[in-house]
């Protein structure tokens, strides 16, 4: 990791926006490691679009870590106050180092995923990042820890890793108390598309007893 400070986020802390949580037209996921009593900061929506991306990404290089950013909106529910993440595309990361056990942004890809957000997704947030651990499982590493708290240091911004050898993947939320838990993962919603057609392959994910899943698509 370069010394330079990069700046990945807006120099002024933004506020959420109040909207209606999307509840009636998303399928509910949940990891195996939930559970009910944890407090976290925001739930995770996630576009069929950047589900695929995001897949197709993590499989494109079997044997190295790859990664990137994940764009979309920061929202508040009106009436619950609520707050939820809504991840509607991905920006994959060029100019990295990577191995079968690493991943560097090196300044090169911070500035040209920089420039990317601002050029096509002015008006969406960062709001995460996302990265590979081929063979390895599904965890957050010490230095994956320090990269998010440093870089990625907002309540709503999450850390995606993907086990592509296994299709298995999670979200990394931070609880209300701003602790991270590096060894359990969370679900998320997934948006419907128009064909009501789920896409998600993650074998780890349970879909909720809420949502009943029939022929490939939704019945919400």
């Amino acid at each position: 990791m370069s010394t330079s400070r990069i700046l990945l986020s807006p120099p002024e802390q933004p506020e959420p926006h109040g909207t209606r949580i999307p509840y009636g037209h998303a399928a509910r996921w949940r990891s195996p490691l939930e559970r009910d009593d944890q407090e976290i900061t925001v739930s995770v929506f996630m576009s069929p679009h950047a589900y695929i991306r995001v897949c197709a990404h993590a499989g494109s290089d079997l044997d190295n870590e790859v990664g990137g950013w994940l764009v979309g909106k920061w929202r508040v529910d009106k009436r619950t106050g609520q707050e939820f993440t809504v991840v509607e595309a991905i920006l994959p990361a060029n100019h990295i180092r990577h191995g079968g056990a690493f991943l560097t942004f090196t300044q090169d890809s911070q500035v040209a995923l920089y420039d990317e957000l601002t050029e096509r997704f002015p008006q969406k947030e960062l709001v995460g990042w996302y990265h590979t651990h081929p063979r390895m499982g599904i965890f957050l590493s010490d230095y994956d820890l320090w990269l998010h708290s440093n870089f990625f240091p907002d309540p709503y911004q999450v850390a995606l890793v993907i086990e592509p050898h296994s299709a298995t993947g999670g979200f990394f939320i931070r609880q209300k108390d701003g602790w991270l838990d590096p060894k359990r993962y969370f679900g998320f919603y997934e948006l419907t598309n128009k064909r009501k057609r789920s896409v998600v392959h993650w074998r780890n994910m349970l879909p909720d007893a809420e949502h009943i899943i029939y022929q490939g698509g939704y019945k919400l």
